[in-house]
Order: structure tokens, then sequence, then C-alpha cells
């Protein structure tokens, strides 16, 4: 009976927690290209971490990466054998929410900014992780999550959390006319009817549709 009572209550606030991030992740502030390039300019202006900053910011915008999955890169992750970013990073389940493995495409961009990222971050070579603290220290979840949200903070972007990234990824391939079952995929949604609810409805958005009939 006491190990039933135990796993009820792991369930609830795992249950909890989940709703917690799915509400987080919609409350979320999608950025515009201008807020974007605000805080990007001012990670920049930092000091030595700033090519660690940029890249972790970043990759949520440019690829729909959540925190955890970020904190739980590896440089085997992101090369191949040959030295060469890799098109695809395929994450294991122990790396992703709700321990299911997924995909993660790599765009041009993103190519670019690891590879930079690379070339001038030689502690790299010292960790199996990808990115590590002033401490050298695997990043958790937690740590990144209020990284991200001072970054945003430091600049004046309100109501601008972790999540944003992420939810301004799926917004733009929305506006862009990408279809949702799509955009599902790479989001690694289950449900498209998940997907729709991280999409920020905008004007541009309704402009684009009205032009479709």
């Amino acid at each position: 009976m006491i190990l039933v009572g135990i796993r009820n209550v792991r369930k609830y606030y795992i249950r909890s927690y989940k709703l917690t991030l799915e509400a987080d992740m919609k409350q979320a502030k999608v950025l515009t290209e201008k807020e974007l390039k605000k805080v990007v300019d001012y990670i920049n202006g930092m000091d030595r971490h700033a090519v660690r900053n940029r890249t972790m910011l970043l990759l949520t915008h440019y690829c729909g990466m959540r925190v955890n999955e970020i904190a739980n890169l590896k440089k085997s992750d992101v090369v191949d054998d040959k030295g060469n970013i890799v098109d695809v990073i395929y994450l294991k389940a122990t790396q992703t929410k709700g321990n299911d493995s997924r995909r993660v495409f790599v765009n041009k961009k993103a190519k670019a900014l690891l590879k930079s990222y690379l070339n001038a971050n030689l502690s790299v070579i010292r960790s199996d992780y990808l990115f590590t603290t002033q401490k050298s220290k695997q990043f958790t979840a937690n740590t990144l999550t209020q990284l991200l949200k001072r970054l945003y903070e430091q600049v004046g972007i309100k109501h601008a959390t972790s999540h944003s990234g992420r939810r301004t990824f799926i917004t733009k391939l929305a506006n862009s006319g990408v279809n949702v079952r799509v955009i599902a995929e790479l989001a690694s949604h289950k449900s498209i009817q998940t997907t729709q609810r991280y999409i920020d409805i905008n004007d541009n958005l309704c402009s684009n549709a009205v032009e479709l009939v």
C-alpha cells in the first residue's frame, strides 16, 4: 500500500511539472528579429562566456531545442568522425523531455554557430559535455533556464523565458507556411494539437493566410 501511495505521489508531481512547463511554454514571449538582435548584441559585449552563451541561446531559436537537451549535449552529438558539424543531431532518451529519443535538424545558421563555438572554446576538448559552467561543470536544466531568462531581462525584454526561443522557432515556421505536421516533427510533439497551442497567432500569420484565398 505504501509503495502504491509513493507511486501515485510521484505521478502527481510529474504531471504537475509537465503542466507547469506547458503553461510556461504557451506564455513565453515570441521574439521579433529586432528583439533577438538586441539580446545577441548584448551577449556579444559580454566577457569570455559570450560565445558560449550566444550559442546556447541561439540553438533554442535556430533548432527549437529545449534547455535540458542543450544542457545534455555532448561534442560527439554535434561533430561527426571527420570533424564536421552534423546535419542531424540524434538525441538519446536520457537527453530529452519525456524519455523519448528525437532528431534535431541543424540548419546552416546553427552549423556556423556551432563551428564558431568549437573553434573559440578549446575547453570543450577536456569535457564530455558541449557546454559547461564557469566551474567546468555540466549545466543543469534549471541553471541554464535561469541564465537565458537573465539574458533577456538584461536587455528589457519582458515575459521572455528559456522557452521563448523554442516558441519563436515554432511560430516562425508557421508564419512561413510550413505544414503543422512538419512543425510537430521538428518540435518533437506527439500531437499536432500540442504544436498548435504553441503557435503565436499574429498579424503576419493572418495576412499570409488571407493571401491564400
